[in-house]
C-alpha cells in the first residue's frame, strides 16, 4: 500500500517520510504536487494518505473529547479500525465517482476515477489539523485561549475545510485539464460532502453564527 508503481518524485517518496513530505508539498505547492504526483491506476499512495489524515483527525477528536463523549479503549480501537478500513476508502471512492460523473459534460480531456480518487485524497491534507476540539485549548482552565476557544477552534475547522475545498479545485484543474470556474462547479457538491459534513466545515459555520448572535 505504501509503494509506488513508478520512481517516486516530488511528494511521492515511499514510507512514513513520504507521507509527511506529501502533506507539506500539497499544502505549500499544490499545483506542482498535483501536476507531478498523480498517476493513472496508482491509487494506493493517495488512499494511504487519506486514511492517515482521517485517522489523525479522528484520534485528535477523541483525545480531547468531553467526558460524556469518552470511549473505552476497545471501542476507540474499533472506531479507528472502521475509519481506516471501511469508512474512508468507501467514502473516497463514492465521492470520486460522483465528481468524475459531474466532469463528463464539462471536461473533455478529463482523467478517470483513479485520478479523481487521488486528487480528493490529497486535498484532505489540511483536515489533519481539524480534529482539534473546543476542549483542546482548555487544558489549562481560566486562560485567555480557553475563553476564546469557542471562536478559535471553529475558525480553524472552517479554515481547513475551505483550504481543502480550494485544493480540490486546484487538483481538478490540473489533473482534469479544465478551467477554474468549471472546477468550482464540479467540486461544489463533493466539497460540501467531504469538507462541509465530513470534516465539520458546516458545523464550524453554525458555531460561529451562534457566537456572532451572542
Amino acid at each position: 500500500m505504501t509503494t509506488w508503481i513508478e520512481s517516486p518524485g516530488g511528494g511521492r517518496q515511499r514510507g512514513l517520510l513520504g507521507l509527511v513530505r506529501a502533506w507539506i508539498t500539497v499544502i505549500v505547492r499544490p499545483r506542482r504536487f498535483f501536476r507531478d504526483n498523480i498517476a493513472a491506476g496508482d491509487q494506493a499512495p493517495g488512499l494511504v494518505f487519506a486514511i492517515a489524515v482521517t485517522l489523525i483527525h479522528t484520534a485528535t477528536r477523541f483525545a480531547f473529547a468531553s467526558p460524556s463523549e469518552t470511549r473505552s479503549v476497545p471501542v476507540l480501537a474499533l472506531i479507528l479500525l472502521l475509519v481506516a478500513l471501511l469508512v474512508t476508502p468507501v467514502a473516497l471512492h463514492l465521492v470520486a465517482a460522483l465528481e468524475t460523473a459531474l466532469l463528463i459534460p464539462l471536461a473533455k480531456s478529463r482523467g478517470g476515477v483513479s485520478q479523481t480518487v487521488q486528487v480528493i485524497a490529497y486535498a484532505v491534507a489540511p483536515c489533519a489539523l481539524s480534529g482539534v476540539s473546543l476542549r483542546t485549548l482548555c487544558v489549562l482552565p481560566d486562560t485567555a485561549l480557553c475563553s476564546l476557544s469557542g471562536v478559535i477552534v471553529p475558525v480553524l475547522w472552517l479554515t481547513t475545510a475551505v483550504y481543502g475545498a480550494a485544493l480540490l479545485v486546484i487538483g481538478t484543474v490540473v489533473v482534469h485539464d479544465t478551467s477554474v470556474p468549471r472546477a468550482v462547479v464540479v467540486t461544489a457538491l463533493p466539497s460540501l460532502l467531504v469538507f462541509g459534513y465530513g470534516f465539520r466545515g458546516i458545523h464550524a459555520l453554525e458555531l460561529l453564527s451562534t457566537s456572532a448572535v451572542l
